[in-house]
This record gives structure tokens, sequence and C-alpha cells, in this order.
């Protein structure tokens, strides 16, 4: 035995030393310390910390009175409305593990979902009637259905057994929830797209989301009483698991059914928004609009985005709009962001478009997670820092899920080699930045050679007519396969699709692909 042997005796783990990790515990001092300071906004519904804590408290008991408890399931279809985060304690709070659906989803999916992850209770709105309905059709074993009708929304039926309210009545405001007995525990499960075959369950747990609602915070210089507008999906990665971080900043959750311009606006005027996160084409329609329904706001706004690689011209379109904004990547099985394209203070001195280009890279990890690199997948070796040499971007840390359920060779593979395998395709740039190119199964294989389907969207995003643009594979006879683009255009603008091909092949794209992507913009179809 080597070292002082005084450390391995009498020095172990109690109840006054040791607590699990859980985020549950950042709603219950939001309340202590915060009671009458405002949680959630939704229209003409204004709820302060101690209201929400006891909401949620009686949805937890509500449910431990149905029999609900540790590691069942509990699935929502929701919009980003109240129910929606006050899902994201109460359900974790009895034990249970929380299953946020995507509301874009067709029946078929929604219904193997509720099957695979054996959901005992699903919550849903009246909005997505028409999918939930022909999805519990489909099930011989059907959940216990509660019905979100919320005045705000009269359209749809109620397909369930019992009202959100009237269940929530049947709870204790008081319940004594406890946290987990271990925070390894689980918290959600989310599925993957399914783009490739069944979607897959991506199992949190406690410790985790206790880690990256913590990182987000760090990662943002995110302040006490932040005010969040909830642009991003509250079913997508659980928020990014920003539910959890608002009540840690008890800040104010401002909630959106719908994204459109003129709601966002009026929000971040009429209530002060300082923070928000979403995918680019939710940026691209803030600043792609009439520029009257910005009237009134004159505060900077900050921003994340994530999703697609966000093409240059939309981080100018958002600085010009006054919305700051912060790249950050990552995938569903790491709980949403965990990089970052963290700024330095001299790319403030570049022209717009070049800082626009050091501000879209995916960057570096976050504060709490382990390690990213980039390594060869073959060989599980880090590529030269060139910006030149592709590799697979791989993940290591405690903001990692469990695996994926009932699915254990897949989440083998996931994990092979001791690192998360994220299938991006990725560059090591020279300040040690990662870049990615492509996913691996979107690279475009034209005549043996391999095509950025980003770079080719990035160049068309250049292209003052074009709002948005995505470019997938298309069989060649004689290549194999080329690109194939779908454009769509600004309100007003047109541009023939020959423009678009011409714009690609001189658009003077700076890559290591550059050469290729003029060289096949001829073969670009539309």
């Amino acid at each position: 035995m080597t070292g002082n042997p005084a450390y391995l005796h009498g020095l172990d783990k109690n109840q006054a030393n040791f607590s699990p990790l859980t985020p549950l515990t950042f709603i219950e001092r939001a309340a202590y310390v915060y009671p009458d300071k405002p949680s959630v906004v939704h229209g003409a519904e204004r709820y302060t910390w101690s209201q929400t804590y006891a909401r949620c408290r009686r949805l937890a008991s509500a449910l431990a009175r149905r029999g609900v408890g540790k590691n069942d399931t509990v699935a929502v279809m929701l919009p980003n409305t109240p129910p929606m985060y006050e899902a994201h304690f109460g359900v974790p709070m009895c034990g249970a593990v929380l299953n946020t659906l995507n509301t874009r989803l067709e029946a078929e999916t929604i219904a193997f979902m509720l099957k695979h992850g054996g959901a005992r209770v699903l919550i849903t709105d009246r909005e997505f009637s028409a999918v939930v309905g022909p999805a519990l059709a489909m099930l011989d074993e059907k959940p216990l259905v509660i019905d979100v009708d919320d005045p705000s929304w009269p359209h749809g039926d109620l397909v369930g057994s019992v009202t959100y309210e009237t269940f929530l009545a049947e709870g204790d405001p008081s319940y004594d929830w406890q946290n987990p007995a271990d925070e390894w525990d689980a918290i959600a499960l989310n599925y993957t797209s399914g783009t490739t075959g069944d979607p897959k369950g991506v199992v949190y747990h406690h410790r985790g989301a206790h880690l990256n609602a913590v990182s987000n915070i760090l990662n943002w210089g995110m302040p006490q009483h932040a005010i969040y507008l909830w642009t991003l999906p509250m079913f997508h990665c659980n928020g990014w698991t920003f539910p959890w971080t608002i009540a840690e900043r008890a800040g104010v959750n401002v909630c959106l059914r719908r994204v459109e311009a003129k709601a966002a606006w009026d929000a971040i005027r009429d209530e002060g928004v300082t923070h928000m996160c979403g995918a680019p084409i939710v940026y691209s329609l803030l600043f792609h609009c009439d520029p009257a329904l910005r009237s009134g706001v004159n505060h900077r706004i900050a921003g994340q985005v994530a999703g697609a690689a966000p093409p240059a011209a939309i981080i100018e379109g958002a600085e010009l709009a006054g919305i700051d904004l912060t790249h950050v990547y990552g995938l569903t099985e790491v709980y949403g962001p965990v990089s970052v394209c963290a700024k330095h203070a001299a790319w403030e001195e570049l022209p717009i478009d070049q800082r626009a280009e050091r501000n879209g890279r995916q960057g570096v990890r976050t504060p709490l997670q382990e390690a990213m690199t980039v390594l060869d997948p073959k060989t599980m070796q880090p590529v030269p820092w060139n910006g030149e040499t592709m590799g697979e971007i791989m993940l290591r840390g405690n903001i990692t899920m469990k695996g994926y359920l009932s699915n254990p060779h897949t989440t083998e593979k996931a994990f092979e080699g001791g690192w998360f395998h994220t299938g991006d395709l990725a560059v090591m740039q020279p300040d040690g930045y990662v870049k990615i190119r492509d996913r691996s199964k979107d690279i475009i294989i034209s005549g043996g050679e391999n095509i950025s389907s980003i770079e080719v969207e990035e160049a068309l995003y250049r292209h003052p007519s074009v709002l948005s643009a995505a470019v997938v594979a298309q069989p060649d006879e004689k290549w194999g396969e080329t690109p194939c683009a779908f454009v769509e255009l600004k309100p007003g603008s047109a541009v023939t699709a020959e423009e678009l091909r011409a714009f690609c092949r001189f658009s003077g794209v700076q890559s290591a692909s550059g050469l290729r992507l003029r060289r096949f913009a001829k073969d670009l179809h539309w």
C-alpha cells in the first residue's frame, strides 16, 4: 500500500457529507429563497416560484396516489406551456421517468415510443389529439391519459379520462418528495429521431441532468433572475436541461405555445426577455420578419444556437437584429449542448463575416463535461490540429447518457473504446476548436470524392435571396450520387436554379473541400 492509509479509514460517505446530485433541489431552493418572484408566464397565466413548486408537488403526489413510482415512465405530449415545465419536476419527484414526446411526429412513431418506453401515464394537450388518438388506438395496453385543456387553445378533442387541473387537485401541495437514492437513477427518457430505423430511447440520470443544468449557467455566464423565452422545444433533450437551469437561477420562464415572429417579439418586449435558445431557423424567422415587429425592443438578447451547424449568414443576421449568439453543439445522448464556441475578445476586432465564421464553430467542451476531441474512428487516435484531417467527434464525461433503453448492443457500440461516438465528422483547427464537416451518414460521395452537405448549405445561405437550405444526396448514374438542394426563398425574392448553381460555383468557399464544392456545383440539383 502506498500513501497515507489514514485517508482510507473513518472518512466514508454519510448523510452529513454526501447527497446524490439531482436538479430537483433547484426548485425547492427557488421557492424557499424567492417565493414571490415570478416563475412561469404564459399569456394571462402568471405563477410565482412558491406556486409552481406547489403545483409540481401536487403532480408528484397525484401520480404517486395512482401507483406511479420509481422507474415508471410518464410520457408527455405538450407544447411549451406551464404543464410541460411542471412535468420536469413533478414526474421525477415521485421517482418516475419523464418521457417528453416530439410533438411533430406522426401517430405510428408516437405509438412505438409509448410502447417501447412502457408509459404508464400520458399527459397530452388537446392540440395533438389528431395524432394521440390514433396512436393510442394502436396500443394493446393503454396508459392513463390526462388531458391538458388550455383555455388559450380551444381546438382539438379531449382523449383522456381526466383533465390536468382536476388531476392536480388530487395531489398534496406539501407532498414530501425525496431525492433519488442514487444519482445514477433515471430521470428522463428521450428518443432519437429514428431517421435510420426505429427511434432509440436515450436514458438520462439525475447526476447528468444536475451537472448540465449548472454547466449551462457557467457556459453562458447566466445571471440570477434571467428572463428566458421558450423558443426551444422542451421536448428536445428536456429543453437542453434549461427547465432545471432556470429554476436554479430563480428566473422567469416565458412560455410560447408556438414560435411565431410576432409572438416572440411581443414577449421579448413585454416581458423583458434576456435569454433564448433555438435552431438556426428560429433566429432566421426573427430577423427576416417585418422590422416593425421589433419596434420598442431596445435591449440586446443573449441567444444560444444549435441544431444544424449555423451558417455565418444566420450569425450575422442575428447580430444585426440585436441578438448576441453563442454557438453550442450537442446531441440527444449528451443532454443537448455539450460544447461551446467560447468567444475571445480579439474576435470583436474582426470584420463581421470573419467574426461570424469564428463564432460558427462547434468549439470546445462545456465547463462540466470531461472531454471532447476528434479521433480517427478506426485507430482511435487524435487527428492533427490542421483544420483539414477529418475524424469523428468523441465525447466523455458525466454529461453523457446512461445508454439506450433495452438496447445493450447499440449502447456498447456507442461507447466503444471508452468514448461516446457522435457520428459527426469534424476537423480540429489549429487553436483546438472543433469544426464539423458533416454527419458520417450525410457525406455525399460523388465520383469517389467526398462532398460536405453542410458546406454546400453554407454557400447557399450566403445568397441574399435564400431563407433556408438543406442539401442531401440523390442517386446519379454517372457519379453514384450528387448533391440535391432544397431551398426556401425569402418573401418577395426570386432566383433561378441556375443562378444559385453559379453562386455556389463562384462563392469562394474557404475550406479544405472548397475546390470540390465549386467543381460539383454544376451537378447540383434543385
